[in-house]
């Protein structure tokens, strides 16, 4: 297995029928709306984590780019770009473009640049390609240089086609607050096809075990049944240091084996190492990453915890999860509660002023903790091993996984 992410999202990346297909589908949706003088046009794809959608758009906009190049109409000469607002991932689709003759660098941008730049140059482009579009700003960021109150309003202005990918359930942070419904109230008002991805491409873990994963972020504990790992590696453990020295052993073994985290533990944007201590593990956060290299597959980070700004897209072979102070068992039930009093990442919860109704609020926000461990969840590719901190569920997960394993 080639462990490079690069190579992983390559548009000569093998794809599947239904992905050939739809790539198909949407070439023809922009080429009947490229003509369209007046109405911007809509493609959205739906899909869960690990579902293909960034191989779907790194394939499309590499068919569109040659299009392009090669003055096929409609697409002659069009101006394209594909935008991410995820600065790991941007860095992968920069390392795609290097090598290929019909991909340009510059075409690959963030989505407040792309607004900016269009704006003060008082242009418009052809068809914009949005990944992690659950990552957009939906209220303005003067921090980050964003004055309008939404990057996909701001977008679908400056352009005749817009193609997407949207997870609800990898919705994160306020100022990037997204639902089904707050999208289509966009997407809707403009010419539009949508289409839904079902098949996980990721994890090698039978659907069983994705289904008591997603049960388990939507705040129920399921049972464990042995037959949910079958050819997977899925262990729960009790102890955090030694879930950290097997992930270092198959790290040693294969490569792109990290720890991860949720919130809870000390973090702050100061430049400085933050430790997660769990008994006798300590580990710092990971740290800024100014290379150009993809944080996972830079070697020294197997001594690093990942966060989801790190991991969120990526794919690694195998993930030991510590499921922090801000997820907890109700005592004497299977559900789990939010505990928001115990996030620790500022970023997260950023005022919003259309958001008045305070019970919709605190829902959204209990969803978005539990996004960011569906987020973790759906890292491994080989293998996904679980610590939790609450003292009760991280007995009642041993129980459960010892159960299951006496079946």
């Amino acid at each position: 297995m080639n462990n490079q992410a690069f190579q992983k999202l390559s548009p000569n990346h093998p794809l599947t029928n239904e992905q050939n297909s739809l790539i198909n589908r949407i070439i023809k949706f922009a080429a009947a709306h490229l003509q369209n003088k007046n109405i911007p046009a809509v493609f959205t794809i739906y899909g869960d984590a690990g579902t293909g959608k960034s191989v779907i758009l790194s394939s499309l906009f590499d068919r569109i780019q040659k299009l392009s190049r090669n003055n096929t109409a409609p697409f002659s000469g069009t101006q394209n770009y594909f935008l991410v607002n995820h600065p790991e991932l941007l860095k992968v689709y920069k390392q795609i473009a290097g090598p290929l003759q019909e991909l340009y660098k510059k075409d690959y941008m963030r989505p407040t640049s792309f607004i900016n730049q269009l704006d003060k140059k008082q242009k418009t482009a052809d068809i914009v390609v949005i990944d992690e579009a659950h990552l957009l700003l939906s209220q303005p960021d003067h921090y980050n240089n964003f004055y309008h109150n939404n990057q996909l309003e701001e977008i679908i202005k400056l352009a005749k086609v817009v193609v997407l990918v949207f997870d609800e359930y990898q919705v994160l942070r306020m100022k990037s607050f997204w639902t089904k419904e707050r999208l289509e109230q966009i997407t809707h008002r403009y010419a539009h096809e949508e289409y839904v991805l079902h098949h996980q491409f990721r994890m090698t873990a039978p659907d069983n075990l994705i289904n008591w994963f997603d049960a388990f972020t939507q705040g129920t504990l399921r049972p464990l049944d042995k037959t949910m790992w079958q050819n997977y590696d899925f262990r729960i453990f009790t102890d955090a240091e030694k879930m950290r020295q097997e992930i270092i052993k198959r790290n040693n073994e294969e490569g792109l084996a990290r720890v991860l985290s949720t919130s809870g533990y000390p973090s702050t944007l100061d430049g400085g190492k933050h430790y997660i201590k769990e008994g006798n593990f300590k580990m710092p956060w990971d740290q800024y990453n100014y290379t150009s290299t993809p944080w996972a597959e830079i070697p020294e980070t197997i001594n690093e915890v990942g966060s989801i700004y790190t991991c969120q897209g990526f794919d690694l072979n195998y993930a030991g999860i510590i499921i922090g102070p801000p997820i907890s068992q109700v005592p004497h039930t299977n559900k789990l509660q939010v505990n928001l009093d115990k996030i620790t990442d500022t970023e997260m919860f950023k005022k919003r002023n259309d958001l008045t109704d305070s019970r919709a609020k605190l829902k959204y926000e209990e969803k978005m903790v539990l996004n960011s461990l569906n987020v973790l969840f759906k890292r491994g590719i080989k293998g996904t091993y679980l610590y939790a901190h609450d003292p009760y569920l991280r007995q009642t997960l041993n129980s459960l996984f010892i159960q299951a394993n006496c079946m």
